[in-house]
């Protein structure tokens, strides 16, 4: 009984082997003679395999004039093997953004876990369970669980001794609750903390952990205004902790590649770059589920409010929703702008622009909120001959991306890369004449991971998924991006060296979103002074 295994196997002739006796194109010709005395079929076999092999030949020409590979841009790798000793881990704020943080970390609530081995069941393109279990053991422990909402603490407390981990470790002893930020981060619990509370926490919480030497990974945008982004960079700048802001498009693998393709210098000057978001469902608006056990008695409604403006009575929709208010946040700016942004300073290193104008209104949520719905910021950098626009809208789901755009060509990035010569090209001029690119189709694109897409099951995932922010790749390996970063702050913590988006760039960032927020709140142009780090 032979199998696929045990039946003799056929020699391989030089003509099959690449690179062999002329390799392929040898194979090629002696088809396309066998094909041509073929009747109908083929005849269109041959006709097919010719046009194969012109394409490649231009392919090869469009990637030699490039300078650029097809495989995957160099990444080292993000996380080190982790050494015995564990890092005790707290977590400040336990929403939405908290959990998903700590289950990249390790740490998945045992409902998520069986609602995605459930899901995976009915459905085997959903591999969120398989990608979770597949992750790095960050060799982390959730030691410190803080949140005003008793619900959603008792949520960070099941978290943190759930026994279906990656790595296959078993339960932790129960993480220690705390009402208040300043007692977790005094208690000697922790060495690291992750901080996702709404944005006007951001600053106190994280200058409170510089004084007590526990190390920051902290949600964006950095700061609610920018005399807080001043007082967060004066303190962690000469401090001995690990900073990093929680962009974790500094792990796509295709942000990554856009670099590699501005090195080359594909796209020839570039003058202007565009990015924007759009988003037409109540949960892109920001309008969150309000939780059936939030009330007086579960919510610290006071403690929540802390350093806020302007306080108010107990509301459950400012406490679900509070992205909708200037009040904890900065609406499109801190939120959205922000990954936009935080791609092209990534890419591109532009730092902070000389000057923004940004413009906008509320124009169709009406329910109560005070931060526009549409929103569009200009932003001039004239030292390096260069504008980049923002547009937004909560009221329209068009996708149009991130684009950059040269003189030469046009690279559009999301979760894929795509370079498209332009028509009037100068460096591309003579291939466009002869046929070899052609400039209504990309002539380089790259795509991660192509063949293992996960199943989109909602709102939420189908934004990430489009701007590559939730899922990227590692020698062909799905993995979550969140992961990395937290990896990637992780190993710095315990070998040293710089975290992707550390405080130089998030003082970037912070700065950047509220140049647009103070240009739309005072109706007038603002620029940024270097020299008094301000923006006047």
């Amino acid at each position: 009984m032979t199998d696929e295994h045990t039946k003799p196997k056929k020699q391989a002739q030089p003509e099959d082997v690449p690179g062999a006796s002329g390799g392929w194109e040898t194979s090629r010709r002696g088809m396309l003679k066998a094909l041509v005395s073929l009747p109908f079929v083929g005849a269109f076999a041959y006709n097919y395999l010719r046009k194969r092999a012109a394409d490649d030949t231009k392919k090869r020409a469009i990637l030699e004039e490039l300078g650029v590979t097809e495989g995957p841009a160099f990444i080292p790798e993000a996380i080190s093997k982790p050494p015995s000793e564990r890092v005790r881990l707290g977590i400040i704020g336990f929403g939405g953004e908290g959990e998903s943080l700590i289950r990249h970390a390790g740490f998945a609530h045992p409902d998520w876990v069986e609602e995605q081995r459930k899901s995976a069941a009915e459905n085997p393109a959903n591999k969120a369970l398989e990608v979770y279990l597949s992750q790095e053991d960050l060799n982390v422990a959730i030691t410190a669980v803080c949140d005003v909402f008793d619900v959603r603490a008792d949520r960070g407390i099941a978290a943190s001794q759930v026994d279906v981990r990656p790595g296959g470790g078993g339960a932790n002893p129960p993480a220690k609750r705390y009402r208040h930020y300043a007692d977790l981060l005094q208690s000697g619990d922790v060495d690291a903390v992750i901080i996702a509370t709404p944005d006007h926490w951001h600053s106190l919480m994280t200058t409170a952990a510089v004084a007590e030497g526990v190390h920051v990974y902290c949600e964006k945008c950095l700061t609610r205004t920018e005399e807080e982004a001043r007082a967060v960079y004066d303190a962690v700048k000469p401090s001995d902790i690990v900073f990093q802001l929680g962009h974790q498009n500094r792990q796509s693998e295709a942000h990554n590649k856009a670099r590699d393709v501005i090195d080359a210098n594909i796209l020839g000057p570039i003058t202007l770059v565009e990015g924007t978001t759009n988003r037409n469902t109540p949960w892109g608006a920001w309008v969150w589920d309000i939780h059936e056990q939030g009330n007086p008695q579960t919510i610290d409604w006071d403690l929540f409010q802390g350093p806020a403006p302007n306080k108010v009575p107990f509301n459950l929709e400012r406490f679900f929703r509070w992205r909708c208010w200037y009040d904890y946040g900065t609406g499109l700016s801190g939120d959205l702008l922000s990954h936009e942004y935080d791609g092209v300073n990534q890419i591109l290193q532009v730092g902070i622009p000389k000057s923004c104008v940004a413009s906008g209104g509320l124009y169709y949520f009406k329910d109560g909120r005070d931060v526009p719905d549409v929103f569009q910021a200009v932003y001039e950098y004239p030292d390096r001959e260069l504008t980049f626009v923002y547009s937004a809208t909560l009221a329209n789901g068009n996708y149009r991306g991130l684009a950059f755009m040269g003189h030469d060509a046009t690279m559009r990035v999301s979760g894929s890369l795509t370079v498209t010569a332009d028509s009037d090209s100068t460096r591309y001029k003579k291939k466009i004449e002869d046929g070899v690119i052609d400039t209504s189709r990309a002539m380089f694109t790259y795509r991660p991971g192509f063949k293992g897409i996960d199943a989109v099951t909602s709102a939420t995932e189908e934004y990430f998924v489009s701007r590559g922010l939730l899922y990227t790749y590692r020698g062909g390996r799905r993995v979550s991006a969140y992961h990395l970063l937290i990896g990637e702050w992780l190993d710095v913590i315990r070998n040293g060296g710089e975290t992707s988006c550390n405080i130089d760039r998030a003082f970037e960032e912070a700065i950047t979103c509220h140049m647009a927020t103070r240009s739309f709140k005072e109706g007038r142009k603002v620029t940024w002074d270097p020299t008094r780090r301000r923006i006047v």
